[in-house]
């Protein structure tokens, strides 16, 4: 904020720029990442158009949850697995899990145990 100026007199100055500000009333707000989601609880959202844009600036409490990303394996990539060592469909699949589906990783594990 500036200095020494009001927050009725900031809007009505953001106003005549053409920037309006609005509260949202939100209960969480989460950030979906690739990897993880950014989780915001008893947030404070404020929206801000300017020129034809929407902004949000959010505060409150922040937390981090890891995405765990479900692997699906393919017959064929197990079946290549399975030739290429000679393990069970059960150890392919192991194999595969372990290396996250990597048809090389897979077989020089089982390769070496």
């Amino acid at each position: 904020m500036m200095p020494n100026i009001d927050p009725r007199t900031l809007k009505n100055m953001m106003a005549k720029m053409g920037i309006k500000s609005s509260e949202v009333n939100a209960d969480k707000v989460v950030i979906s990442c690739a990897d993880r989601d950014i989780i915001i609880t008893e947030p404070q959202v404020t929206m801000i158009e300017a020129q034809g844009t929407k902004s949000f600036q959010i505060a409150g409490t922040i937390t981090e949850e890891e995405k765990h990303i479900s692997l699906e394996i393919s017959e064929d990539d197990i079946k290549m697995v399975m030739e290429s060592t000679g393990a069970s469909e059960e150890q392919a699949k192991e194999a595969l899990k372990k290396s996250e589906g990597d048809i090389a990783k897979a077989i020089l594990e089982l390769k070496q145990n």
